[in-house]
Parts: structure tokens; sequence; C-alpha cells
């Protein structure tokens, strides 16, 4: 249930065109539907601007399935987090609808309706390629919300010319997400560069001192550069959710 679909049904039965009962059935379910397993947040659109999204990695095919086919029947986009193919592949047997993308580890299916375009333009950078997959995700999730999404991947600090090559990519976009690994400094490199917020990601790429993205983040905390916030290690929905947010900002 989104702001706009809870306004139009509002109009419908303050023109006398939908009975009151009727729309009492459509808004029982809200805030939220008791699945016994789960309580589905119907109400989060409302709330925060776009549904509630479903992390997978822990759940089993089918209570993805069926929390995935109640959030798609009020119409709302749904978004799977953290899914490998065989998982997938499984949950898609009961939800047939649902796409995967397994760049992103991602289960998808688009909302009935078009999602509000973003205001401008988020860029997504990637340290290295085996920053992708959290890279993706954000992409994902902030096209998912209705953003334009520009990608720049493989532009870290070891080759940093290749980055300024796109500097008009750093000039048009409105908000970034920047993700890395090892020591985490392409974040840094940005903030400095633009004046528009950084969103920055830390990954548990690298080797034994990386500690699991642990030196990523602590480096992205202590940047001295402004502007940039920091999500958690592999966190690329949150910083795509946060990127889309910002996007759509009034």
């Amino acid at each position: 249930m989104t702001v706009q679909k809870l306004k139009e049904l509002l109009e419908q039965v303050a023109r006398g065109e939908l009975e009151t009962q009727a729309a009492l059935e459509r808004l029982k379910s809200l805030p939220y539907e008791d699945l016994g397993f789960a309580r589905v947040d119907h109400h989060r659109a409302l709330r925060q601007g776009f549904p509630e999204v479903i992390y997978g990695q822990g759940k089993t095919p089918e209570q993805i399935a069926r929390i995935a086919r109640a959030i798609f029947d009020q119409g709302s986009a749904v978004l799977v987090t953290r899914v490998n193919r065989e998982k997938a592949q499984a949950v898609q047997e009961e939800f047939p609808e649902l796409s995967y993308h397994p760049d992103a580890s991602c289960l998808v299916r688009q909302a009935r309706e078009k999602p509000r375009p973003g205001r401008g333009l988020v860029a997504v950078l990637a340290a290295g390629t085996s920053d992708l997959p959290v890279a993706q995700e954000a992409v994902l999730t902030a096209r998912l919300m209705g953003s334009s999404v520009e990608t720049l991947f493989d532009v870290g600090v070891s080759g940093l010319h290749r980055l300024l090559d796109s500097a008009q990519v750093l000039r048009r976009a409105t908000c970034f997400v920047v993700v890395a690994g090892m020591e985490g400094a392409l974040p840094s490199v940005v903030a400095g560069m633009v004046d528009k917020p950084v969103v920055a990601v830390p990954t548990s790429v690298g080797y034994g001192t990386a500690f699991g993205g642990l030196a990523a983040l602590l480096g992205m905390l202590n940047s001295c550069a402004p502007g940039l916030s920091v999500v958690n290690i592999d966190n690329g929905f949150g910083a795509g959710y946060l990127a889309g947010l910002i996007d759509h900002l009034e």
C-alpha cells in the first residue's frame, strides 16, 4: 500500500464509486499481515516510501515465496536479497513471476505501477571486480526505487586514472554509492572530488589483515573527506536504499 494508492482508495469512497465495506476489505491487511512465521509490514511503504525488503539468508524457499507473494498481492515491488542460485530456483517454483539476478544474488518483481522517478542520477562505483556483487545489489535496489543509475566499475585507487577518465559522470551524478574492499580508500577519494553525498560501502574483499572488511570499514569511518556516510560491511542494499531516498528528496 503506497500513499498514492491509499489516496485513490479514499477518493473512490468519497465519490461513491467504492462501497465502504469493499474499501475496508482492501485495508484490513494494514498495518501488517500475520503469516504465522512472519508479520509482513504492508504499512512500510506508507511510512518510508518503499515496501518491506526480504533478507533471504536464513529463510527457507517456502517462507520467502509466501512473504514475497503477500507483498506483491498489495501491488508493491518485491526485493529479496542474499539468495544463491539453488535457493532462487526453489523460490521461483513457488513464485515464478520473480526474476533472479545472479550478479546481485537477488530476486526481484517490479511493482504493478512504475515507481516515482528520482530527481537526478545515482552513480555506483566499485573499486575492483571482486566488489561487484555488493555494488550490483546497490544498483538493483536504487533502480527498483525509481532512480536512474549509472555505474563505474573497476576504478580503484591502484589505477586512479580510470576514475579520472570518467569525470563527466562524477559531475552529472547527484548522489554516489562507492564500494571498496582492501584498505577502502576509494570513497575518500571520490568524496574529496565531488559536492554531492557519498555513501561508502566496505566489502569483505581482501587478504588476512583486511579482517573480513573491518579494515575498509574503519578506513571509511576515519575518512577526512566531508559529505561521506558509511553503511555496514557488504551492505549494498542499505547503500542503494539510502541513495534512492536521497535521490527522491523533494
